[in-house]
């Protein structure tokens, strides 16, 4: 099967790459498909052990306008063209767009060059991964699944939603708030929860902490964005009275602002901004904290975390946690049981639970401890994994198209595409040919 990913490797997407090590392992043979080159200057561990070779579409088409071209020609000779065609065209009427023209040309690559043997697609995030795929099964006629996550999910117009959960033979989501948003939307049965669980293989039990005495140290790892909120947990930190140093490790549009925020609220010397950092340097960055926040909120766009890995990788270290009950974050951190739960925006709710887990070394040991029993009994990869690859392999027994072989060339005239098709791609690429008899 194909996976259509947006980028591949990606530092913050290692939940997508330890579930297609899992799916390998399990015996499922996975092409990857990205839309993006990567841009991180590292990758974690888990990338090297893949086995799956990677394909890199057009980012974008102007780039390779000679790829473009040979893809379309050879699509636009297929019987499942025009009904592709008339598809995008519906969707184009309603985000008129360069990125939408972009999309549709990756899928024509997508499919133009799809080995004969793949017999299913399956896109990571329901926006452009799941546009790119859902063009390319229809010219394929191959039946394609997509996993939901956050961003995705909470962008994305209710139209393109309802549209694509009625078009793909089954959707998976990783909180039970995505999957009741979704499954209002779709046929019913269409969209079930499968978290993405945590390799712990990878995240052993951390050595027993020793009390040292010193400076308690507060960790938050997550990308500096809007969603994350992390003004307001610098806001937080300032009003703290106790003793405190905070590690932030990740990169992000906000980084500069966020520095010169901290250097305005007097406290950027106690602050270490260790930026992007590989699996290895998040898990040590863990066995040295005393505690995990995360400072999430909805943005004005509506983007939002789902349930975020970094809080399940934290709680695995038996380190407790501060975090906002946006989304599914409370389908994790039971308030008062292995963290503490306050309102998003709210600095003054997010300092008060800060101090209070500061000041009391055994609330910490014994909420790390419960956080780390609950990761191990319901959020173990193999038991999420299994129910993947489960409806992976009994669903994986679509037709093997044949609309290659089978294809007849549009009759005498023709002209192979919409007319925004053509006009896009004039301005983003070389003219397209359209073979004639």
């Amino acid at each position: 099967m194909a996976f259509v990913l947006k980028g591949y490797p990606r530092l913050s997407e290692t939940f997508v790459a330890q579930e297609i090590l899992a799916l390998e392992q399990r015996g499922l043979p996975i092409d990857i498909w990205s839309l993006r080159h990567p841009t991180d200057g590292a990758s974690h561990p888990v990338h090297a052990e893949i086995s799956a070779p990677v394909t890199y579409l057009p980012e974008y088409l102007r780039d390779e306008p000679e790829r473009v071209r040979a893809a379309w020609a050879t699509c636009c000779t297929w019987p499942t063209w025009a009904a592709t065609i008339a598809l995008f065209d519906a969707d184009y009427r309603r985000d008129p767009t360069v990125n939408r023209v972009r999309r549709f040309g990756q899928a024509v690559v997508l499919a133009a060059e799809l080995p004969a043997g793949v017999t299913r697609l399956h896109a990571h995030f329901l926006h452009t991964p799941a546009s790119v795929t859902r063009y390319a099964a229809k010219l394929k006629q191959l039946p394609w699944s997509v996993s939901a996550h956050a961003k995705d999910i909470w962008t994305s117009p209710e139209w393109e939603k309802r549209e694509k959960l009625a078009d793909c033979d089954f959707a998976v989501t990783c909180t039970a708030t995505n999957a009741d948003h979704l499954s209002a939307l779709a046929p019913p049965g269409r969209v079930e929860r499968v978290y993405h669980g945590l390799d712990l293989g990878r995240f052993p039990p951390p050595p027993v902490r020793q009390a040292t005495g010193t400076v308690p140290t507060i960790l938050s790892v997550g990308r500096a964005v809007t969603k994350k909120g992390y003004p307001v947990l610098l806001d937080a930190l300032a009003r703290l009275t106790v003793p405190w140093r905070f590690v932030h490790v990740g990169g992000g549009e906000q980084m500069d602002a966020l520095r010169r925020q901290a250097h305005d609220l007097g406290i950027a010397d106690r602050i270490d901004w260790r930026g992007p950092q590989p699996q290895q340097a998040v898990i040590a960055a863990c066995r040295q904290a005393d505690l995990f926040v995360l400072a999430s909120r909805i943005a004005d766009d509506g983007d939002r975390d789902g349930l975020p890995n970094v809080l399940v990788e934290a709680q695995s270290q038996n380190l407790p946690v501060v975090a906002t009950n946006v989304s599914a974050i409370p389908e994790l951190v039971q308030d008062g049981v292995n963290g503490l739960l306050v309102p998003p925006d709210d600095a003054t709710a997010m300092a008060d639970a800060l101090q209070i887990m500061l000041s009391d070394a055994a609330m910490r040991r014994d909420m790390g401890a419960a956080g780390a029993r609950r990761v191990r009994t319901e959020f173990d990869l193999d038991n999420c994994i299994d129910r993947l690859a489960g409806k992976l392999r009994g669903e994986n027994a679509g037709l093997n198209s044949s609309a290659a072989a089978t294809a007849s060339r549009p009759a005498p005239g023709r002209r192979c595409g919409s007319r925004a098709v053509r006009r896009s791609w004039q301005r983003s690429a070389a003219p397209i040919p359209c073979p004639k008899r």
